[in-house]
């Protein structure tokens, strides 16, 4: 068995930026009213132009440069997403053709706010079994394409952007290493968090496109329940798994999701908030995308040190929640 690492980061967010003030001009809410329930301030938009492969190439160009890779080394991608440039081929594909990464198998894994902590999971288990040596998992989304531009609910969270990680088998030395990982799923909870329309279950058509069920719908108080305790959970189970103690996590990477929901975790844990890395002020809730954005954010912030223990987790559609364990 071989050991993972993540050998580089990066990023991309989109130039325009939407923010609350915006919105008031959009629907009934309020800068306050946002900043109050959220914490956001506003939220990167993509280019009508660009679409999610495009925003995951650029961020996987940083992070092969942080790596010190060409795109002759990686030999898969995995694209974590809920919004693909198409159904099919797989938006992987996309990736992999404008990196020239002729190398690569490419594939696409869906499992919404989690997908970005499913792509490490699968990526490790691949480098350890030893059929790659590097890997591409992105996370990336255009989230702004699925929303409702019309429902206060859904309109004033989400975002656009994408993160990117480099993950290769470990060398002499290596630090960053994947230590441990965790993934859940509840599928009862389906109806909580979803795109009714457009699926197999319910293809498009006049009436569904009336009935705007191409749009995401969610259930705020019954998700804001289930994020909290699944936040609590990762952290209790994440420490407990790997014989730690609170004081052992130099920084947990969250999905950013909202900021009371954040906080009404931290009052059950013993994590202090200044050890959680947050950006939703500036970035939203950018989904598969939002971990690896803030992870890439702690790197370039300087807020890692050799031999720190960082703990990335996330949660949400599915339902799904699970955790990465890093030894940086």
């Amino acid at each position: 068995m071989f050991e993972a690492f993540i050998s580089g980061t990066g990023s991309y967010l989109p130039e325009r930026r939407l923010t609350n003030h915006d919105l008031e001009m959009m629907v009934d809410t309020s800068d306050e009213w946002i900043v109050q329930r959220t914490g956001i301030r506003e939220r990167r938009i993509a280019d009508p132009a660009d679409a999610t492969s495009d925003l995951a190439t650029r961020a996987a160009r940083i992070a092969l440069k942080e790596a010190h890779r060409s795109v002759d080394d990686i030999e898969c991608i995995i694209l974590c997403t809920v919004t693909p440039d198409t159904y099919m081929p797989a938006g992987a594909v996309y990736v992999q053709r404008a990196l020239g990464a002729t190398r690569a198998a490419a594939f696409d894994l869906s499992a919404a706010c989690t997908g970005f902590i499913h792509g490490v999971t699968v990526g490790t288990a691949l480098v350890r079994s030893g059929v790659y040596e590097n890997l591409l998992v992105v996370g990336a989304e255009t989230l702004s394409r699925i929303v409702d531009p019309t429902d206060r609910n859904t309109c004033i969270l989400f975002g656009d952007g994408a993160g990117a990680a480099v993950l290769s088998r470990s060398e002499p030395g290596s630090s960053s290493r994947v230590m441990d990982s965790y993934l859940r799923a509840d599928g009862t909870g389906s109806c909580l968090i979803e795109l009714p329309g457009g699926g197999s279950r319910r293809p498009a058509t006049h009436e569904s496109i009336d009935a705007k069920q191409h749009f995401l719908r969610m259930q705020g108080k019954e998700v804001f329940k289930f994020a909290t305790k699944s936040l609590v959970e990762l952290i209790e189970v994440a420490l407990e798994r790997n014989h730690l103690v609170p004081d052992d996590l130099a920084i947990v990477v969250p999905h950013q999701v909202n900021y009371r929901i954040i906080e009404a975790a931290l009052k059950k844990v013993a994590i202090p908030l200044e050890r959680m890395l947050l950006n939703l002020e500036r970035y939203g809730n950018t989904s598969a995308a939002s971990v690896p954005i803030a992870l890439h954010d702690a790197v370039t912030e300087g807020r890692l040190r050799r031999g720190d223990h960082v703990l990335l987790v996330a949660f949400g559609a599915g339902l799904t929640w699970g955790y990465n364990l890093l030894k940086w």
